[in-house]
């Protein structure tokens, strides 16, 4: 009975956090790499681009799965997942056959009329909501720009436009309230490599309060989201997730909190700038560079990381690699290899090299981020463990074997306490290196 009550919450309690609002805290002791709660997806949707690699309803990856006899886009391990889909498939299966090549709307789009339906076919409260109901998400609406106010109405225009025929529509307020929430705390599910598989509603999940210094960390096993301790937690202690990418100094990170939280972290690591000297190193050189001219190349910096964002919707491969290599040599004028800005465009650089299968070139470019990113990055990172698993698999790819296995290992160190020593991750890739 006690391992089934530990993936519900045992030994965890929804409090009131000192001027955070609504928060997790542990009432027993949790080693790192121990379970401390799995929380099914209260409704999650598979992105386009993952269709016919992963389930639509379990998201399992797998060959040979049957596509939809009427749609012919929605890929399932068998009947029974097909079945299990259907009341959320249909809401998508006959549009996409009416819109054809322009049925396009935003996985956010998607997965708010799979909330909607879900909440007219399940009023109760679900498995996932133990701790924390979905209709009591923040949707921070006061706060929201006119910007953001308008990105929300073209989501509700959408919604109209897509899902018409088979949805009933809560008015136009409900709906700016449900998408300000659905921006606020819906998740994205990635795989071991940290690519997109998927968006996902997780309500107890939600219930955990950020910090740069996190007690825990999410992964998913197909659907089910799990939270593991990956520092030691003592019983009346906070739990602490990580909201946001924990690669770049203070002032960014909490910009990035601001845009899309709504508040400043008051974390230790915020409070004392610790990482920020070694994640801003400056090249040392006879004449050290200005202030100001370290000031300018770190705006130049954030400027072109905007830039690249925005140019993978429209530029070609060859484009996009040229822009990462021009960026690396301006910013490598000012800025050490190990700095974060270089780190972000040597990472944009490798998987622009993976998607030209040039290996070599990837390779390179993984080899110069291992070792910083390691540094930069708490002590067990998702970032890290999948950097690692690149290069193994990249080491493994050109026939070196003794570094595959290597780098292989360290990842599998890492994600035992991550992912759980028996996530389906890790036996395929131990199996990597057996089948090699």
């Amino acid at each position: 009975m006690r391992a089934e009550g530990a993936a519900r919450g045992e030994g965890l309690e929804r409090f009131t956090s000192p001027g955070k609002g609504r928060g997790l805290r542990a009432w027993q002791r949790f080693a790192p790499g121990e379970l401390l709660f799995s929380c099914p997806a209260y409704t999650c949707v598979l992105t386009v681009s993952e269709r016919g690699n992963h389930c639509e309803c379990c998201f399992a990856r797998k060959e040979g799965l049957s596509k939809c006899g009427r749609c012919k886009q929605a890929f399932y391990c068998n009947v029974e997942c097909q079945k299990a889909d259907w009341p959320m498939h249909k809401l998508e299966c006959s549009a996409m056959c009416v819109f054809g090549q322009n049925w396009n709307p935003s996985e956010t789009v998607r997965l708010t009329a799979r909330i909607i339906a879900k909440q007219k076919t399940h009023p109760e409260r679900t498995q996932s909501e133990k701790l924390l109901a979905v209709k009591e998400f923040e949707s921070h609406l006061d706060k929201l720009d006119n910007e953001k106010r308008e990105l929300i109405q073209n989501d509700i225009a959408a919604l109209h436009h897509f899902y018409s025929k088979h949805m009933e529509y809560p008015d136009n307020a409900v709906l700016v309230v449900l998408f300000a929430q659905v921006n606020c705390n819906g998740f994205t599910i990635e795989d071991e490599e940290l690519s997109h598989l998927g968006s996902a509603v997780f309500p107890d999940v939600a219930l955990m309060n950020h910090s740069c210094c996190p007690n825990v960390i999410v992964t998913y096993k197909g659907t089910l989201a799990e939270v593991r301790a990956v520092q030691e937690i003592e019983p009346g202690d906070e739990i602490f997730t990580s909201y946001i990418d924990l690669l770049y100094p203070t002032e960014d990170r909490n910009d990035r909190l601001r845009d899309s939280y709504f508040f400043t972290c008051d974390c230790k690591e915020c409070i004392t700038k610790e990482k920020d000297k070694d994640k801003l190193e400056i090249r040392k050189l006879n004449e050290p560079p200005s202030a100001e001219t370290v000031r300018d190349m770190i705006k130049y910096a954030r400027n072109v990381i905007e830039e690249f964002r925005r140019a993978k919707h429209y530029k070609s491969p060859s484009e996009l690699l040229e822009v990462c290599e021009l960026s690396l040599d301006k910013m490598g004028s000012v800025f050490e290899d190990s700095n974060v800005y270089m780190l972000h465009m040597m990472y944009q650089a490798m998987g622009v090299c993976l998607y030209m299968q040039d290996w070599d070139a990837a390779l390179r470019y993984g080899e110069k981020i291992i070792k910083p990113y390691s540094k930069h990055y708490p002590l067990y990172s998702l970032n890290v463990a999948s950097m690692w698993l690149k290069l193994g698999r990249l080491y493994m790819g050109l026939e070196n074997r003794t570094a595959g296995v290597k780098a292989l290992k360290k990842a599998i160190a890492i994600m035992e306490v991550a992912h759980g020593k028996d996530h389906p991750y890790i036996s395929e890739i131990k199996n990597e290196f057996k089948d090699h």
